[in-house]
């Protein structure tokens, strides 16, 4: 039995994720999924932006701290995780589309490291039930992105 949560109304609120650069990553979440830029207040030097997927979910992109030590991506690490393949049931955020061939299809076209002219990497999958289509890939930042063909919860 599980124990009760403390808090009540709970939902998820935002997320946020460091970037070495907010305008790109931005780019790459309107373009692909329809996120639109929000009033963000002023961080003074740190350069913030603030997407919002209609109608609650929000995406906080935040200047990556240039001292900070942590990969910038997998194409910077050396880590398994550097293929999508690895993706599943690692750490990743999913996003349900109702034109499941559409998306995918704009994704494999993009690209987004214009100074290496490398292309997204997808790792695609169908669940035995033989309609759940889902693929795993990542951001230009390195981030793990999944999304899949299901029906957007009704609110």
């Amino acid at each position: 039995m599980a124990a009760a949560a403390v808090a009540a109304g709970v939902c998820i609120h935002h997320i946020a994720r460091e970037t070495p650069d907010v305008e790109r990553l931005s780019k790459f979440y309107e373009e692909i999924f329809g996120f639109e830029r929000i009033e963000t207040p002023d961080f003074g030097p740190t350069t913030v932006v603030w997407l919002k997927l209609p109608p609650a979910f929000s995406l906080h992109l935040i200047e990556k701290n240039p001292e900070s030590k942590l990969p910038e991506s997998p194409w910077s690490s050396t880590a398994a995780i550097a293929d999508p393949k690895n993706l599943p049931r690692g750490h990743h955020l999913c996003f349900a589309v109702s034109n499941y061939d559409s998306v995918l299809q704009a994704l494999k076209a993009i690209f987004f490291f214009s100074a290496c002219d490398k292309g997204i990497e997808t790792f695609e999958k169908t669940q035995p039930d033989g309609k759940t289509k889902q693929v795993f890939f990542f951001d230009p930042d390195g981030n793990g992105l999944e999304f899949g063909n299901w029906e957007a919860p009704k609110l």
